[in-house]
C-alpha cells in the first residue's frame, strides 16, 4: 500500500471500516497549504481496494488544483466509500460522519457520484463539516460551467451563447441544472442520459431535444458538455467530436492525456473541468471555511480564468490542463509553509 501511494503521489490517505455498518472507506489527502482539504463522497463499486485508492489519490489531486485556481483558501481531498452488497447505507454513513468529525476540520466534504441526499443527511447528523445542500451546489455548478461555455464562444469569436448548440451528456442534478443556465442564455440544447425520462424532463425544460446516449458526443453541435462519469473524452472520442468545444462539469472529463493532446491537435478548444466543474467547491467553500456571504464574485471569476487559459494554449501551444496545473501550483507555492491543518 505505502508503494501504491507513493506511486500516485499521495502522501496521505486514511482507511476506515467498520464491521458493524459494512463500512469500508478511503479518505485522501492531497494538499493543505491553502487550508483544508475539501472534496466530495463518492459512492462505488471497485473491482479493489488498490482501484478505490487510485480513484480517491486522482480526484483527491484534482481538488487540490480545483481550489487553488478559483481562489479559495482550501487544500485537496477525497473520500470514497466502496459500496458492496454488506454495506448498511444509513448505518455507514452515519458512522462515516463520525469518523470525518473525529478529523476537527481537517476535511469538508458534501455529495458526489453514487452518494445520496439521504447518505449525505446520514453523515451530517454526527458532523459539523458535511454540506447537504444538493439544489445550492448544482446551481453553483451551473453558473461556473455557464461562465466557462461563454469563455469558449469568447474565445472563438462568438458574440454571447444565444443560437449556440450544446450537447449536455446527463441530466442528473449537474447536468440538468447546467443544461437549463445555458438555454436560459439563448444556447440550442440537446441532451442525454441513461434515465430516458430523466432526459425528457430536462429537454422539456429547456426546450431541446434528446439524443440517445451512444450519440451525445458525436451531435453535430459547437460545444460538448459531459456532466455525468469521468473518462469519456478518450483519443477515439476526440478525433470523433464534430464540436469546436469540450467544457463538461464531470469530474476528470477526460480519459488520459492523450485525449487532450488530441483535441489540441483538431484545434478543439479545452475548459478543465477544474474549472468548469468548480462552482459548487467554490460556493460550499466561500460560505463553509472563508465566513464570505456571497459566493458570486469568486464563481463568475471562474469564467474570466478559463478565457485566459484559453488564449494561453493558443498563444503557447501549450495544453489548457498544463496552464491551469502551473498557475494552481504558483498559488500554493506562494502561500510557503502549510498554515492550518
Amino acid at each position: 500500500m505505502f508503494e501504491l501511494l507513493e506511486s500516485l503521489g499521495c502522501a496521505r490517505a486514511i482507511l476506515w471500516s467498520d464491521a458493524a455498518s459494512g463500512l469500508r472507506a478511503v479518505l485522501a489527502i492531497d494538499d493543505v497549504t491553502l487550508g483544508p482539504a475539501a472534496g466530495g463522497i463518492r459512492t462505488a463499486r471497485y473491482s479493489s481496494l488498490e482501484a478505490a485508492v487510485k480513484e480517491a489519490a486522482a480526484l483527491a489531486r484534482a481538488m487540490t488544483i480545483k481550489t487553488a485556481l478559483a481562489g479559495v483558501d482550501a487544500g485537496g481531498g477525497k473520500v470514497v466509500v466502496l459500496d458492496h452488497p454488506g454495506l448498511d447505507r444509513p448505518a455507514g454513513f452515519a458512522r462515516l460522519g463520525q469518523l470525518i468529525q473525529e478529523l476537527g476540520g481537517l476535511m469538508h466534504t458534501a455529495g458526489d457520484l453514487g452518494t445520496t441526499a439521504d447518505d449525505l443527511a446520514a453523515a451530517a447528523r454526527h458532523c459539523d463539516y458535511v454540506y447537504t445542500t444538493h439544489a445550492d451546489l448544482g446551481a453553483a455548478t451551473a453558473r461556473s460551467l455557464l461562465g466557462c461555455v461563454e469563455a469558449c464562444a469568447a474565445v472563438a469569436g462568438r458574440d454571447g451563447l444565444r443560437g449556440l448548440r450544446v450537447a449536455v451528456q446527463g441530466c442528473g442534478m449537474i447536468g440538468d441544472a447546467a443544461a437549463r443556465a445555458l438555454a436560459a442564455a439563448g444556447a440550442e440544447i440537446v441532451v442525454a442520459d441513461l434515465d430516458p425520462d430523466r432526459a425528457e424532463k430536462t429537454a422539456r425544460a429547456t426546450g431541446g431535444r434528446v439524443v440517445a446516449t451512444e450519440r451525445v458526443l458525436f451531435e453535430e453541435v459547437d460545444v460538448v458538455c459531459p456532466c455525468a462519469i469521468g473518462g469519456v473524452i478518450t483519443a477515439a472520442v476526440a478525433e470523433r467530436l464534430r464540436a469546436w468545444a469540450v467544457c463538461g462539469a464531470a469530474n476528470n472529463v477526460l480519459a488520459d492525456a492523450v485525449a487532450e493532446r488530441r483535441l489540441h491537435e483538431r484545434g478543439v478548444l479545452f475548459v478543465p473541468d477544474v474549472l468548469a466543474s468548480a462552482g459548487a467547491v467554490v460556493h460550499g467553500i466561500s460560505l463553509g471555511i472563508m465566513g464570505l456571504t456571497d459566493s458570486t464574485p469568486l464563481i463568475e471569476g471562474l469564467g474570466a480564468t478559463a478565457r485566459e487559459i484559453l488564449v494561453a494554449s493558443r498563444e503557447t501551444g501549450k495544453l489548457a490542463s498544463e496552464i491551469a496545473e502551473t498557475r494552481a501550483r504558483a498559488r500554493i507555492d506562494r502561500a510557503g509553509p502549510v498554515r492550518r491543518v
